[in-house]
């Protein structure tokens, strides 16, 4: 499936860090960043977190809530949040539902090697609960600024 932007984020209600639940539906009214990333503690994701971190206040100025998925375990995602003190929420979506929902569960090539993983991308959800920005293959560098913009403008 390919979200474009206009259609209505799809839904979902799914385990966090820190043993709590989430749903979009409890972020109407708000702004949603919902990054997408391969897996905890890798040098890439941890590199995002930092820098999602350190623009935190800014998104949160601009009524943003920054929430991040991946297919880890509610226990990895609380040692790497832990470690990293971040300070937005990591949803744990070990069976795919939401990535698949999101179309970044996609087929993917490394080094001659193909299989299946998460396609690091990024959704701006607006406060109606539409999609008002899509990043796709989100290279990590200067990544975070340009979607801080895009929420300011919105």
């Amino acid at each position: 499936m390919t979200l474009s932007i206009g259609d209505t984020a799809p839904p979902f209600d799914l385990p966090t860090d820190g043993g709590e639940q989430l749903k979009l539906s409890d972020l109407k009214g708000k702004k949603v960043v919902l990054y997408f990333y391969p897996k905890d503690s890798t040098p890439g994701c941890t590199t995002e977190g930092k820098d999602f971190r350190d623009l935190h206040d800014q998104f949160e100025a601009a009524n943003t809530v920054i929430v991040w998925a991946s297919k880890d375990t509610v226990k990895r995602h609380d040692n790497f949040k832990a470690k990293n003190e971040f300070p937005f929420t990591l949803v744990s979506d070990e069976e795919g539902v939401l990535c698949e929902a999101y179309g970044v569960w996609v087929l993917k090539k490394n080094y001659g090697r193909e299989y299946m993983g998460i396609e690091r991308s990024t959704f701006l959800i607006s406060k109606d609960g539409k999609i008002a920005e899509v990043w796709r293959k989100v290279r990590v560098k200067e990544h975070v600024q340009k979607v801080l913009d895009a929420t300011k403008a919105l």
